[in-house]
């Protein structure tokens, strides 16, 4: 897929993030929840722009994603970060973390509740004793509520370059049986002219996502249905948040569905 296979023109696109600030929150949920974090794993993580931030502070952080390009990425700009090709629903690094994240709604990726579960269950495997998995995903607001908490266009600048971002349309219709919606993706990248002149470079990256939107009711669901089936590797959900700054989902400047999971202990489960 041509978005992923771009992981600078991808990476560009997110630059409005404030990823230092953002794993402070997941530092400081880690440790209000789970326990102070040295390991730290990233699934799905793309350019792994968290991971790389948690090395970056002496932190021993892997990253797992399935796309080569993203892989190659990831590893080529922090050389101390431990870099796995895998798919989120199957992996096995034998290998307990004390805190696993997945950040910008990459389990939209995931498209069944079977594929959901499966994911818990990966997860909940490689937590170790009282760590969380730390889970970001896009707020039901955006599909549910009057208005859209969040933008399908924008732009994004880093170093002089800028991206001009539309993910999605009002033509890409969500399905409303399975909760899919094709996304068609466009990302307009402009560099500044060559230091010696010339004309800026301009590419264009673009695409279709296939995104499936999920509820939290329907999350939920998915967490117990992983526990249900796999007993030894049960999650529950002890916090949830609308944002990096703690207001609660339900707040109206809640833009994101954050969800803090951890391990069930042996003495609770079924």
């Amino acid at each position: 897929m041509a978005i992923y296979d771009d992981p600078a023109a991808y990476e560009l696109s997110c630059a409005f993030r404030d990823v230092p600030a953002e794993v402070d929150a997941l530092l400081r949920w880690s440790a209000r929840h789970g326990r102070t974090p040295r390991t730290v794993l990233e699934l799905a993580a793309g350019p792994a722009e968290h991971a790389r931030e948690f090395a970056r502070r002496d932190l021993r952080a892997t990253a797992l994603d399935l796309s080569p390009a993203m892989c190659a990425y990831a590893a080529a700009r922090e050389p101390r970060l431990t870099v796995v090709q895998a798919d989120m629903t199957d992996f096995d690094l034998d290998e307990r973390f004390d805190l696993v994240v997945t950040m910008l709604d990459s389990t939209a990726h995931l498209h069944t509740l079977d594929a959901m579960a499966a994911h818990f269950v990966r997860a909940a495997e490689h937590l170790a004793d009282g760590a969380v998995y730390i889970l970001e995903m896009s707020h039901p607001g955006d599909r549910l509520g009057p208005e859209p908490s969040t933008s399908t266009r924008w732009t994004a600048e880093r170093d002089g370059t800028t991206a001009e971002v539309s993910w999605g349309s009002l033509d890409d219709v969500l399905d409303p049986l399975t909760q899919l919606v094709d996304d068609h993706v466009l990302i307009k990248v402009t560099e500044p002219p060559a230091r010696l002149g010339g004309p800026a470079r301009v590419r264009v990256v673009e695409g279709t996502v296939p995104y499936r939107f999920w509820t939290a009711t329907e999350l939920a669901a998915a967490v117990r249905v992983a526990a249900a089936e796999h007993p030894a590797a049960a999650l529950e959900i002890i916090a949830q948040y609308g944002d990096f700054s703690d207001v609660p989902p339900a707040d109206p400047s809640a833009w994101r569905l954050i969800t803090v999971l951890r391990r069930k202990p042996v003495s609770s489960r079924p």
